[in-house]
Order: C-alpha cells, then structure tokens, then sequence
C-alpha cells in the first residue's frame, strides 16, 4: 500500500509518478482507477468527490494502458474499437476513432493482424491507441514501456510525448526510470517506500530535494 497525504493533477498536466520497484506506485494508479479501494480518504474528479453513486461515470472518463498489454484475441482494429463499442459508440464514430489512432499510432498496416502474432511494441501500441480512442479526460499509465527493448521504448516514448503534446491529455504516469519521468512528466512525484515523499517539475526535485532519500534515490550527493 501507499500512503498519499494530498495528490493533484492538474488538467492538461502529465504528472509522473516516480519511485524504485515495490515503492507503491501501481497501488497509487489502481486506487486512482478504482481499482483498488483506499483505506481512507476521497478522490476527487474536477472538484467532486467520487462515491459508490459515481464510480460508473467516472470510470467513463478513464482510459487505462498497463505494463502488460490486455489484448483481445480478435484483429487490431477490433481491439482498438472495443472500448467504444463497449460504451455504445455510433458506428460511424467508431469507424472514425479507430482509424484516426491506428494512423497516429503509426499501426494501421496491423489492422487485421490477429493480437496474438503482435511483438510486445506493436501490442502496446494497440493499447495505447485504444485508450486515446476513447478520449480520456484522465490517462492511466502503469509502467507501459518497462518491458520492451530499449529502441522500441525510446520510439515509443517519443511518440507519446508528442501525441500527449497535441492532445493536452491529462495523464498519470507511472515509472521507475528518471529519464522517462523527466522526458515526458510536467512535474514529478516522489514515492518511496510506500509514501510519497516530493512533488514538484523535474527540475524543482532536482534542484531541492526535499530529504536525503530523495536524493539518493536521485543518485545525488548527500548534504
């Protein structure tokens, strides 16, 4: 578990969530998804708390990437299209959706391709473009790149960078690697050992580190 004292992102913002393995960050994105339920205390959503009455519409507002890919065994274009079919998109919308982020995504040679014969970075490609399909108003993104080779994740991110760019999408991102958090993130936030210890832009942390774990974890001399 983590323990969160205060958290906000603002809209437009990429706030990447940054920490060593085990440190709680994924707890943090699945309680953020309702995924996993706090111990205590709100989440709040554009000044409203979220209860049992809201979690359905909020969810609706949510698009979800994992580290791990969770495709259907159906075509490339059927998986980016499922979350729209699921929320009873018009067909015509739908169409226009899959399309546009299969483009962007630089996937659309893969539409018929079954899931299963993807490589890992045109899997989460896929995920990714099933996600933005939706038009999140809040982006979950739980570690997406840690498991693919370096020259498919620096492509990857780069792409991401420029797409959240355009898009203004107000993103949560989880990562472990300092590189990753200051390349994409518009702040940072520090967890460590289950709490979050610093939040600030990349160059604040780095600058004034609040404590002597967060500069080690910085890989900074100590005071």
């Amino acid at each position: 578990m983590v323990e969160v004292d205060h958290l906000v992102v603002e809209q437009g913002e990429v706030l990447a969530i940054i920490g060593p393995n085990g440190a709680g960050k994924s707890s943090l994105l699945l309680a953020v998804a309702l995924l996993l339920k706090p111990a205590r205390g709100s989440i709040l959503f554009n000044g409203f708390k979220i209860t049992n009455n809201s979690d359905t519409q909020y969810r609706r507002h949510l698009g979800l990437v994992l580290q791990e890919p969770l495709l259907l065994d159906t075509s490339v274009f059927e998986n980016v299209a499922a979350g729209l079919r699921f929320r009873h998109t018009p067909r015509p919308e739908i169409q226009l959706r899959t399309e546009t982020w299969l483009k962007r995504l630089g996937i659309e040679h893969l539409r018929q391709r079954p899931a299963r014969k993807l490589s890992g970075g045109e899997a989460q490609r896929v995920s990714l473009a099933r996600a933005f399909a939706l038009q999140p108003d809040l982006l979950l993104l739980d570690e997406p790149f840690s498991a693919l080779d370096a020259p498919t994740r620096l492509r990857l991110l780069d792409d991401l960078h420029d797409i959240l760019s355009e898009t203004d999408t107000t993103t949560l991102f989880i990562t472990h690697d300092l590189k990753e958090a200051s390349n994409l993130g518009d702040s940072m936030a520090v967890i460590l050992n289950g709490k979050l210890h610093q939040c600030g832009t990349p160059d604040e942390i780095y600058s004034n580190p609040k404590d002597d774990d967060v500069r080690a974890f910085l890989g900074l001399a100590a005071n």
